[in-house]
């Protein structure tokens, strides 16, 4: 069907629905929530503005900011690689006797004035841009799963490149996952380097959304760009759109430089890549326990970042990655899907704006092995929490299981519907006269039904107040009995078969043959 027809359906069911339904009331409505949306009507879309809830007052944040100052001075950071030695003292840093590089005040708010702000991580298609501005909400995916979950049959198994490729055509017709960043290791390539072109080219290869990935071995740089140039048709057109920004442990929490991270980041930021600058301390093991002080730590480790960053080049794109975890405390085992781990998202989301940087944090991780319960409460209450309180990259938000483990493509799916509701939240209530006229209550109280049902107001507004799940199952007991009790899985498993027999890869046939000709790549 054309562009033009697909738009024109929910108008026709609409007109159907109000004309009284003789060719069927009930089936023209169904037909119109299920035909397609122009994007200018849909209820929801990556970049809607979050920011009402803070779990911080002023004073905290000024207090975080203040304590996180101190630390750079006071504390500083060990294992600089000699590259980053010269490049920081070159910016004003201090190398102490100790090793230690420390951070005047005065230098992290020279680096803070000159920080690039308002940014746009591009897609290779413009429709799926992300500008990194304000409260503006994208939900995305990340992580490093070093497995696969069968929800079928409760199994564990390596992941694979070719599951990482399966992943990414899943994320590009998902309209709920606005990025994709690499889920998973690609257990089945054993070299480094290697990997590390699998990964970024998985990852392309499958979505045109903007795609974030890791590189473990600083030879990748080079040939990954490569590919980069490649794909994007030349250098020069890379450097007018880089789609792929590269997620970068500088940091080893607490305090501490990643050194062959740090190189990488050199040599990326000199190349035009944006930056997820990302510190992953874990509260009560390689972060403080109390929550207020593993954001400090998080900030310090970050601003160190900025720093780091506008050194080598004033201005470059960055995402501030301040990215806590929460232990168990009786066990020390990861708590990703905790109340804990929403707080310190939503604290992270709320220092963001308090120097209004881009940022991005985890949400969505959940401790559970499976899709289950467990794991819709947990990914539910982090991604709201994280959407609400507006942060611009809502990392791991789906997909992912065992706090971090594990990951699961039925997962995605179902953790589509579940980000469609979570953006509803944060789009929350418009209150305009039109919509706070009595006009449609007097209409039904007043001779009329007695019901809003049929009301030209509700016909009108199904479609763009209201969001419906994909996969999530709203029939009642009768209907769910009579079309044989379906389950939520097996409806994620339809609809990911579905998008699998549909979508293929996305990079340009003969560019694909000179990609793999010149690199080995371990997907289909």
């Amino acid at each position: 069907m054309s562009e033009v027809g697909e738009v024109c359906e929910p108008a026709k069911a609409r007109s159907a629905a109000q004309s009284g339904g003789r060719s069927g009331g009930r089936a023209a409505r169904v037909a119109m929530r299920a035909a397609p949306l122009a994007d200018d009507v849909r209820p929801i879309k990556g970049g809607m503005v979050g920011g009402t809830y803070k779990p911080l007052t002023e004073a905290g944040m000024a207090r975080i900011h203040e304590s996180a100052l101190q630390a750079l001075e006071v504390i500083g950071f060990s294992n600089a690689p000699a590259s980053g030695v010269e490049i920081l003292t070159g910016a004003g840093a201090v190398l102490g006797d100790d090793g230690r590089i420390r951070f005047p005040r005065a230098l992290v708010e020279d680096m803070l004035a000159v920080a690039a702000r308002d940014i746009t991580l591009h897609a290779r298609d413009p429709r799926h841009d992300l500008h990194l501005s304000g409260s503006k909400v994208h939900f995305g995916t990340a992580g490093a799963a070093v497995h696969i979950v069968d929800p079928v049959t409760h199994d564990y198994r390596d992941s694979t490149a070719q599951d990482l490729y399966d992943a990414a055509r899943l994320v590009e017709h998902l309209d709920n996952i606005h990025f994709y960043q690499r889920t998973m290791v690609c257990r089945d390539v054993i070299d480094n380097r290697d990997m590390d072109l699998n990964t970024l080219y998985a990852c392309l290869a499958g979505t045109r959304k903007h795609v974030g990935t890791s590189f473990f071995d600083p030879e990748a740089v080079a040939p990954a760009f490569d590919i980069l140039h490649m794909v994007a048709g030349g250098e020069d057109k890379w450097l007018e759109r880089p789609f792929v920004s590269n997620s970068n442990c500088f940091v080893v929490p607490p305090m501490k430089f990643a050194e062959e991270s740090c190189r990488v980041m050199e040599d990326c930021v000199r190349r035009g890549m944006p930056m997820l600058l990302l510190s992953a301390g874990q509260a009560g093991a390689t972060a403080p326990a109390p929550i207020a002080l593993a954001i400090v730590q998080a900030m310090a480790e970050c601003l160190a970042g900025v720093v780091y960053v506008n050194a080598i080049k004033k201005g470059a794109p960055f995402i501030f990655g301040t990215w806590p975890f929460v232990s168990d405390l009786r066990t020390g085992a990861m708590s990703g899907g905790s109340a804990e781990q929403a707080l310190l998202t939503a604290g992270c989301a709320q220092m963001h704006r308090f120097y209004n940087l881009p940022g991005g944090a985890a949400s969505g991780i959940s401790d559970s092995k499976l899709p289950d319960m467990q794991a819709g409460w947990e990914q539910g209450i982090t991604n709201t929490l994280a959407g609400l309180a507006g942060l611009n990259m809502c990392y791991e938000a789906v997909g992912m299981h065992a706090s971090l483990l594990g990951f699961c493509h039925e997962s995605l799916i179902m953790g589509d519907d579940l980000l469609g509701q979570a953006m509803r939240c944060v789009r929350g209530i418009e209150v305009t006269e039109d919509n706070t006229s009595i006009e449609a209550m007097k209409q039904v109280c007043l001779g009329g039904p007695g019901h809003y049902l049929g009301s030209l107001q509700t016909l009108e507004l199904m479609q763009t107040e209201y969001v419906y799940p994909k996969v999530a199952n709203r029939m009642s007991p009768k209907e769910w009995n009579e079309a044989g009790k379906p389950l939520l899985l097996d409806s994620a498993i339809r609809r990911k078969n579905e998008i699998w027999a549909k979508a293929g890869n996305v990079i340009d046939p003969a560019i694909d043959a000179q990609i793999r000709a010149k690199y080995p790549m371990h997907f289909r």
